[in-house]
């Protein structure tokens, strides 16, 4: 998980200081010691982290801090502001060109993820009622082009190319106009990269910038490789001059050094980051969400953002109200789990909830996709009647459920015992909505809002 190793120490650290009715010079200093040595074990550049460290320091000691009636949690307040400010302040959205199509050209060392974030970055504008066109570029690495046309099928997104005989600046120039001719409103550049930063790379990276005029330049970097993503970043922004910063691989960066330091550095912002292998796996990056969960507050309106584009309006409207009136079935169970498991691994979303990184039962928490899996097939293994009127089900059904859905009988009476024990759950919530409905008007499921 992203920052685990960092939030973890970051968050023990503000704990202790939460706790303090009143906070000392020598507190601040002892929190920021810790907070040091945090940021240099999760690679953030060190100039990075004796200016930030300087930063929290100097308002943390300050009149707003000591004299506040809450001086810890003052401390924190300060603590996520300058982390905030460190990774950007606030987020950077894409340019858009006055004149369509605007213009992305995306650059990068090789294996970086630079030709699937082309795909991924298609993807994010098509779901923004965009119509994205990709130029494929690279004609160096051997079927780089068939990956990006492979892509653009499961996109249901064109490609551009010349093939691998072509001059990179001529397929990125008449792939510019193509785009203008079929009423492309963004085009994005797939160009070559190399194990290595080279003269010859960026020689040819700075004709395609002339002829084109990009309206963004885009650098895409592995996190995982820490303080080198940050200076690959820099060699690029001198040469090219760089207008963002793509981290992909950063559901995989336990440390989350690059992230923390690349704006610092280079003063570009983050634009997007990856954060898992789907198509759907990119994120737009904002800094004060990022700083909100590493220092353990959560992430509620990511989680938000993500039930919404995931869950059915309307089907979380009737579900509501089968709560009410306990009609919710096994079908229902099942249709409710597949929307959730739209919105991503539930241990991420869990970690987005303010505070889950101090409940223990939580820190550890794995789900385990296969019994996940295993409950899908052992609903769909029912009949229509035995779906809605799970009572029916006795022994000769279940193990006839448990023969088709590949389960056991154990595996079919513990899927219907937990389901019971929901539905007398939603009961007690019921009960508790009618009295509040009594005493306020306009309840309404906590967990539905």
């Amino acid at each position: 998980m992203a920052f685990e190793g960092l939030a973890e120490r970051l968050q023990a650290v503000m704990q202790r200081l939460r706790g303090k009715g009143k906070v000392t010079e020598a507190d601040v200093k002892e929190a920021m010691r810790e907070v040091r040595l945090a940021l240099l074990e999760a690679d953030v550049n060190f100039k990075v982290v004796k200016t930030f460290i300087n930063r929290v320091k100097e308002r943390a000691v300050g009149q707003e801090v000591l004299k506040s009636l809450t001086p810890g949690q003052q401390v924190i307040k300060v603590v996520n502001e300058e982390l905030t400010e460190l990774m950007g302040g606030e987020q950077s959205k894409l340019v858009k060109s006055n004149r369509p199509p605007t213009v992305i050209m995306m650059v990068g060392l090789q294996g970086a993820g630079k030709t699937t974030t082309s795909g991924k970055l298609a993807r994010y504008l098509s779901k923004q009622n965009h119509h994205p066109l990709l130029v494929a570029a690279d004609v160096y690495r051997p079927a780089a082009i068939r990956q990006l046309q492979v892509l653009g099928e499961q996109l249901d997104t064109p490609v551009f190319s010349l093939g691998e005989k072509e001059d990179p600046v001529k397929i990125a120039e008449q792939g510019v106009a193509y785009a203008k001719e079929h009423h492309h409103d963004y085009v994005i550049i797939d160009t070559a990269g190399r194990l290595h930063i080279d003269e010859t790379m960026m020689e040819e990276l700075k004709a395609i910038r002339e002829k084109v005029q990009p309206d963004e330049v885009l650098l895409v970097v592995d996190a995982m490789t820490g303080q080198d993503a940050v200076n690959v970043a820099e060699s690029f922004n001198k040469k090219l001059g760089l207008t963002g910063v793509v981290l992909t691989k950063l559901d995989g960066d336990t440390r989350g050094g690059a992230a923390l330091s690349v704006k610092a550095v280079t003063n570009c912002p983050i634009k997007f980051v990856g954060m898992g292998e789907k198509t759907d796996a990119l994120e737009p990056f904002f800094p004060d969400r990022m700083a909100s969960r590493i220092l353990g507050m959560g992430d509620v309106l990511t989680l938000i953002e993500k039930a919404q584009a995931a869950v059915d309006a309307e089907k979380a409207r009737d579900l509501e109200r089968k709560m009410r009136t306990q009609t919710f079935t096994l079908e229902d169970f099942l249709d409710q789990l597949q929307q959730v498991r739209k919105m991503g691994p539930l241990e991420d979303m869990l970690a987005m909830l303010p505070g889950a990184g101090q409940i223990k039962q939580l820190k550890n928490f794995k789900v385990d996709e296969k019994q996940i899996a295993r409950v899908e097939a052992i609903i769909r293994s029912m009949t229509k009647e035995e779906k809605l009127h799970p009572e029916i089900i006795n022994a000769s059904r279940r193990k006839r459920i448990a023969k088709g859905s590949g389960t056991t009988v154990q595996d079919v009476n513990r899927l219907l015992k937990q389901f019971e024990d929901m539905k007398k759950m939603m009961k007690q919530f019921s009960s508790m909505a009618k009295m509040a409905k009594k005493k306020k008007r306009g309840f309404r499921f906590p967990f539905m809002s």
